[in-house]
């Protein structure tokens, strides 16, 4: 071979490389385009799938609180987080109580969420047997619709969605995530989700906890009270929040439906939740401010509650009804909520 005909061929050669790095270029990002949307579209379906089996109908269509019925994608909306004491093997999902209960209120152009914790002992006015008790009790009086009523009469503001997750839901979402980083503020053992005494152990500081552990970080409050769990929930919350925002959890959100699936239940559609995901997106972070309502110990009878402060309780009041922008009042004849007073014969006890 000539060495003209060799310097020809080594040139066709490094054609060749070269078209087939550029195809590497351009195929590799189009073949993972396409892997990503098509796990981007199963999601999707998956999503409405899972979620619409979720959503529970409504008695009402609006709060009473509101004018007309709103849209999430361009309102200000609230959201009451329900966690019930419910598992397998209670066989208690008609009479659970809320062993934690938060109210987001979401505003559209801040970007920025406020986080009121409920304590569960608080003693205030439940609607639905028309004396005073525990909050969490309402819930095992009339279910969801029961406790989104005693909030609002509670705090004057419309409680435009619900969401109730059990036990279950609680661990396997956090699991899904590949757990969640979390400071522990004392060592403690505490019982599982199926109620094993002692089940977890785990000592004070920062760390990463798998499901069972932030379940159990969430209702213990042996060394502490109500207040203090309060706020630990709502750091949990956050760090939820934060996981599963982060590009790096894209993977775990088909385990995290499967999560919610058979343990949640809600009364907002498929529609209504993708509108939420402007909150984590558009290159701003969203903006979580906790709170939780002040109070005191109220021992009447030798039966524990948490009598709230009325002075703080107002100023919480204003406070969300500004975040959400609206100035409702309700009705002259749920005052008597907002008073204290030991509960009506009918109540149920020292739970």
């Amino acid at each position: 071979m000539t060495k003209k005909n060799e310097t020809q061929t080594r040139l066709v050669r490094r054609k060749k490389r070269r078209l087939r790095k550029r195809a590497y270029f351009i195929l590799i990002p189009l073949f993972a385009f396409f892997l990503l949307a098509g796990y981007a579209g199963y999601l999707y379906v998956k999503a409405g799938s899972v979620l619409s089996d979720s959503y529970v109908g409504d008695e009402r269509e609006k709060s009473p609180l509101r004018d007309a019925e709103v849209d999430p994608s361009i309102d200000n909306v609230s959201v009451l987080i329900m966690g019930v004491d419910e598992n397998k093997q209670r066989g208690n999902a008609e009479n659970a109580r809320t062993d934690a209960l938060m109210l987001a209120t979401f505003n559209k152009d801040e970007k920025s969420v406020n986080l009121l914790s409920i304590p569960r002992d608080s003693l205030v006015h439940i609607p639905e047997v028309g004396y005073e008790d525990k909050i969490t009790h309402a819930h095992a009086y009339g279910g969801p619709s029961a406790t989104v009523e005693t909030v609002e009469n509670l705090l004057d503001i419309p409680v435009d969605y619900f969401v109730k997750l059990n036990f279950h839901a609680f661990v396997d979402v956090v699991d899904a995530l590949g757990g969640i980083t979390v400071d522990v503020p004392y060592e403690f053992t505490e019982q599982d989700s199926t109620d094993n005494k002692g089940a977890v152990h785990l000592t004070a500081g920062e760390q990463q906890l798998n499901g069972e552990e932030a379940l159990a970080l969430a209702r213990t409050r042996k060394l502490d009270n109500d207040i203090e769990r309060g706020k630990r929930q709502q750091e949990i919350v956050k760090a939820a929040l934060q996981k599963a925002t982060n590009l790096n959890s894209i993977l775990s959100y088909d385990d995290i439906l499967e999560a919610v699936g058979d343990n949640m239940t809600t009364n907002m559609r498929f529609s209504d939740m993708k509108t939420f995901i402007s909150y984590g997106t558009g290159g701003t972070n969203l903006d979580v401010n906790t709170h939780t309502l002040k109070g005191y110990d109220y021992k009447p009878s030798g039966t524990y509650y948490w009598a709230l402060d009325e002075e703080s309780l107002n100023e919480t009041r204003s406070l969300l009804q500004s975040h959400l922008e609206i100035n409702n009042q309700l009705a002259e004849e749920s005052s008597s909520a907002h008073q204290h007073a030991e509960p009506a014969s009918g109540g149920s006890g020292s739970y």
